[in-house]
């Protein structure tokens, strides 16, 4: 079975998970939390090299300053509770995102879970944390903007694939495949430039429910189909006649 090296998944529905059960919201997403932690365990295991989650949204912030709070709260404790299994078990820690503007307490911890485990090979968990994909792409036309008004950069030397290697996922594979959790159908702007040639899979069930089995599943929707790359399928290229 083809296993993408590259998986990133929109984990949605903690808080209609919580309000099905008549709990708060937080209790909703401490239990996607813990279902992430069940997920970078299983991912090794399933021939995942990269699994992309997203964390918190740069339009997350317009939600209620208490929810927020909670959010970052949580964000503190995984880092602070599981960087060390992490670690041990070789997950190289990648963040995405704007960090300007971040508390500096959140910066620390983020830039201590990349230190930590740079070197680490089993898997990369890279978290999209303050992410917006449109964000990204205009912070990086910004980047090679400047650069070029210093005259470090020719402008004619801008190409997709320069783009690509000065975007927040510098040196990491375009995911093969997106997962969205709770139904929903859209990519709500994560990874927009990454994701162009993406196979997409949404799934009814919340976050939360989201279990090693949702994964196999997701990955053998996966295998069943052909990429195509903009190409023709082999089953759309008429044969030819035969010789004689």
């Amino acid at each position: 079975m083809a296993t993408p090296a590259h998986v990133a998944i929109i984990m949605d529905g903690n808080g209609r998970w919580a309000k099905a059960r008549g709990m708060p919201r937080l209790a909703g997403h401490r239990a996607g939390v813990e279902a992430l932690r069940k997920i970078v365990r299983a991912a090794p295991g399933l021939g995942i090299s990269f699994l992309t989650v997203y964390a918190f949204s740069s339009e997350n912030w317009s939600r209620p300053k208490s929810e927020v709070s909670d959010l970052m709260g949580l964000l503190k404790l995984f880092i602070r509770r599981d960087l060390a299994e992490l670690h041990q078990s070789g997950v190289r820690v990648r963040i995405i995102g704007d960090r300007a503007g971040l508390q500096s307490d959140i910066r620390g911890l983020l830039d201590e879970a990349e230190s930590l485990t740079a070197a680490n090979e089993a898997l990369t968990l890279v978290i999209a944390f303050n992410y917006g994909g449109r964000d990204e792409i205009v912070r990086t036309a910004r980047k090679l903007a400047a650069a070029v008004a210093r005259g470090e950069l020719d402008s004619d030397a801008i190409t997709a694939e320069s783009f690509a290697n000065s975007l927040d996922t510098q040196g990491i594979p375009d995911p093969e495949l997106v997962i969205r959790t709770s139904g929903e159908l859209r990519l709500s702007n994560f990874l927009l430039w990454q994701a162009a040639y993406s196979e997409l899979v949404f799934l009814p069930c919340y976050w939360p429910d989201f279990s090693r089995e949702h994964l196999a599943e997701a990955l053998r929707e996966f295998a069943g189909r052909e990429r195509r790359f903009g190409g023709l399928g082999v089953q759309d290229v008429a044969p030819r006649p035969a010789a004689g």
